[in-house]
């Protein structure tokens, strides 16, 4: 099968080496030009604009988005809608708001034009595990490009499907995100309290990689941890400041329309704009309070 990749970036590049070692033909733009060449070493056939991808891909046309949410996924639809017409089918396969991704479906299909949302999970390992896909949108355009999605995912029978309508594999994925950040803030408070538990004088990369067998905690996330701690076991080369792709915000405002209450993702996101901050303004207040009232002491910025 043939398919139009747009973005190669570190998650897109490594979808299109996957799909080139599985038998497909792929199609490549980016707006740097060394990384299309650098892609095209590995099989792809570059083309220098999204009117000469188009035009180079035979009908019914597909082409895959793979860039970042907001006003770049925006321009490249936009763009490519100049150049597709009845019977295509966009995926736009990037971490869009799916509110964004609902409306940009509607707009499209006043060309003919099908649009599907691909969740994609997977990071850097994808290439080589597979990439867990959401797809929404038309059943008919899903079932027409699932040898594709069969061919990212890490089986043909496992880790992809067609969740919805437009919207809902973005949507799910947000949600996804959401769970991510919620799973990894446990894991940092649990192996935070066992380093402040120093008479123990604990091996955190031991028990994690004991934790990994048999344990009801084992995850993916976890052998990520027990990587992290045989590299650096104190983490000194790292500084606390942990940033949010902002599905994270999503998935807690939408819980805040519709009245579902989400604490621990909630609370995790909130735990990441606190990371970023040194000597925060409230907790200086904090201190200042107890002094007032109860005439505590308060430790001096010298």
């Amino acid at each position: 099968m043939e398919i139009g990749m747009i973005g190669l970036g570190r998650m897109g590049s490594g979808m299109t080496v996957r799909l080139i070692h599985r038998g497909h033909r792929v199609l490549v733009y980016d707006i740097s030009r060394e990384v299309v060449e650098s892609t095209a070493q590995s099989g792809a056939v570059g083309t220098d604009s999204i009117a000469d991808l188009t035009g180079k891909l035979a009908r019914p046309r597909c082409v895959w988005v793979m860039v970042p949410a907001g006003d770049a996924t925006e321009r490249a639809i936009n763009d490519l809608a100049q150049e597709l017409s009845s019977g295509d089918i966009v995926i736009d396969g990037g971490n869009s708001y799916y509110k964004d991704t609902v409306r940009r479906a509607a707009a499209l299909s006043q060309k003919g034009v099908s649009m599907l949302d691909a969740g994609v999970s997977g990071g850097i390992w994808g290439l080589k595990e597979g990439y867990c896909l959401m797809v929404g949108g038309d059943i008919g355009a899903f079932r027409h490009l699932e040898p594709i999605f069969q061919t990212l995912a890490p089986s043909p029978e496992h880790g992809y499907g067609h969740v919805g309508p437009s919207g809902a594999g973005h949507f799910v994925k947000m949600v996804h995100n959401g769970i991510e950040y919620g799973l990894m803030q446990a894991y940092a408070e649990g192996f935070e309290l066992m380093q402040a538990k120093s008479e123990f004088n604990l091996d955190l990369h031991q028990i994690a990689e004991i934790w990994r067998y048999g344990s009801v905690i084992r995850s993916w996330l976890l052998e990520l941890t027990v990587a992290a701690l045989k590299d650096d076991p104190a983490l000194e080369g790292i500084l606390s400041y942990v940033e949010d792709s902002g599905e994270g915000r999503w998935t807690v405002e939408e819980s805040i329309e519709l009245g579902i209450p989400l604490p621990v993702i909630t609370q995790a996101l909130q735990m990441r704009f606190r990371s970023r901050q040194e000597q925060p303004f409230g907790a200086k207040l904090l201190a200042a309070l107890r002094q007032q009232f109860g005439g505590h002491t308060v430790r001096k910025n010298e």
